[in-house]
């Protein structure tokens, strides 16, 4: 798997919309869009502006997905990935998640941190994020709304920088109250 990525820019709109509205995304607060929904959001710059900027995920020239870096202004920037719907189980995530570290930390000298959330019943990205070297930090219960109404808990994973250039996980102690 040879992935690289794309900055997403103005001249991208139809075929950003074009990827949403033709795949659907389970774990996601909304699970799928409809053409109309999205034109007008991405047409805005949704995906491209100061706090935000998209990229296609190519494999070996081929795209599969997007990826949307948020928060940029703060020095924990978060993410959106998103794969297409026929490039899911075959490790894709996983590399496109390395490949948006080695972005954020190679090219973006202030970040300390970088952070993603899932929800609770995701196991694919849950799994995803510890191949790639994050730590789960939080687990919000009921933090995640679902389409149906309800409500599952949202986890939140992190990679520092450190970690990241030395290649290592720095743990977390739950139990630092204890004695």
């Amino acid at each position: 798997m040879h992935i690289t990525l794309r900055a997403i820019g103005s001249d991208d709109a139809d075929a950003v919309v074009e990827f949403l509205a033709s795949n659907t995304f389970p774990f996601h607060v909304l699970t799928s869009s409809t053409l109309g929904s999205l034109r007008p959001g991405v047409q805005a710059g949704r995906f491209w502006n100061e706090e935000t900027q998209g990229y296609w995920i190519d494999d070996a020239g081929h795209c599969i997905g997007m990826a949307v870096l948020q928060d940029l202004r703060d020095d924990t920037p978060m993410f959106d990935l998103g794969l297409g719907d026929s490039h899911r189980g075959r490790g894709a995530g996983t590399a496109a998640l390395r490949a948006l570290c080695a972005l954020v930390f190679t090219s973006m000298p202030d970040i300390v941190r970088f952070e993603g959330q899932t929800r609770e019943d995701n196991i694919a990205m849950r799994r995803t994020f510890l191949r790639a070297g994050f730590l789960k930090e939080a687990h919000y219960r009921l933090g995640w709304p679902t389409a149906d109404g309800g409500r599952l808990a949202s986890v939140a994973y992190s990679i520092l920088r450190q970690d990241w250039e030395s290649n290592t996980v720095t743990p977390l102690d739950w139990d630092d109250l204890l004695d």
